[in-house]
């Protein structure tokens, strides 16, 4: 068994677990919900295990380096950050519908990395801009921020689903988090991501003037980071100065992922950008 075979499993486990979530939500049986946690901690270990098993085979093909180096590495690293934070808030809250709106995102990002036929799951030598640890620190906290987004995209949508139901008259519903503890909640995981992606755009620019002499160079990847990093800048600013809060902060939240999937995923139909194939 090779990593790409044992990743391509876990991307069906993550499959079943947010399914099980979700019947957990629908169905209110305490069954499917112990099933979806015990299901996505095998997950995660399958993902880990993965991670660990491609870095060591890179290695054994003489190219040795980090498997975070391309968009299939980055993706497969994104659903294992998208978990375990989850987890850690499962954990924390004792509330399993989150996962319902979360887990899904994960079996998405890696479903499209083991299926998606414009991504190849080689291993191979790195290119000279891609040597260098200051790409790892980079790609790290990026992802590490994405995941922390990802999962304030899914608590505020469970936001705007409960603050439409003022009466609890929608048995779907009724075991969400009250409002406030949401709104906490998403705050929290933004202030977090927020940190993260901050600190994945010095260490890019610092990586950007190692491997080509200038720190910012106003390609799409990186203008469209900078516009992510402003939105989410003016969510905190908007809720810590102005007061802002409840559907307005979420609806800036779901926002703030769009431009996040955007800068991820669209830009690399543009032009000039410093994508993982640059050199």
């Amino acid at each position: 068994m090779n990593s790409s075979f044992l990743l391509s499993i876990t991307t069906f486990i993550y499959g079943l677990a947010a399914f099980l979530y979700i019947a957990f939500w629908v169905f209110k049986k305490p069954l499917p919900g112990r099933l979806a946690t015990w299901t996505t901690m095998i997950g995660v270990s399958g993902n880990l295990a993965g991670v660990i098993m491609r870095w060591v085979e890179s290695y054994r093909l003489g190219v040795g380096h980090a498997p975070l180096s391309n968009l299939y590495e980055s993706l497969v690293f994104f659903s294992m950050t998208i978990i375990i934070v989850y987890l850690v808030i499962e954990m924390k809250y004792k509330n399993r519908i989150i996962g319902a709106f979360t887990t899904p995102i994960a079996f998405l990002a890696m479903a499209y990395a083991s299926m998606s036929p414009n991504i190849s799951d080689r291993i191979q030598p790195l290119l000279p801009a891609l040597k260098s640890n200051w790409l790892i620190a980079h790609v790290i906290t990026c992802f590490v921020g994405y995941a922390a987004f990802a999962i304030a995209f899914g608590i505020s949508c469970m936001y705007l689903f409960k603050q439409r139901d003022t009466g609890g008259k929608s048995s779907l519903l009724a075991h969400f988090p009250n409002t406030r503890v949401l709104e906490e909640l998403n705050h929290q995981m933004i202030m977090f991501g927020f940190l993260f992606l901050t600190t994945g755009i010095i260490t890019g620019a610092v990586w950007a003037n190692s491997a080509w002499g200038r720190y910012w160079g106003w390609d799409p990847k990186e203008t469209w980071s900078l516009i992510t990093w402003f939105i989410y800048a003016t969510l905190l600013h908007a809720r810590m100065m102005k007061g802002w809060g409840g559907k307005r902060i979420a609806y800036l939240s779901i926002i703030g992922f769009v431009a996040v999937l955007f800068t991820y995923f669209g830009v690399n139909y543009l032009p000039g950008l410093h994508s993982y194939g640059a050199s």
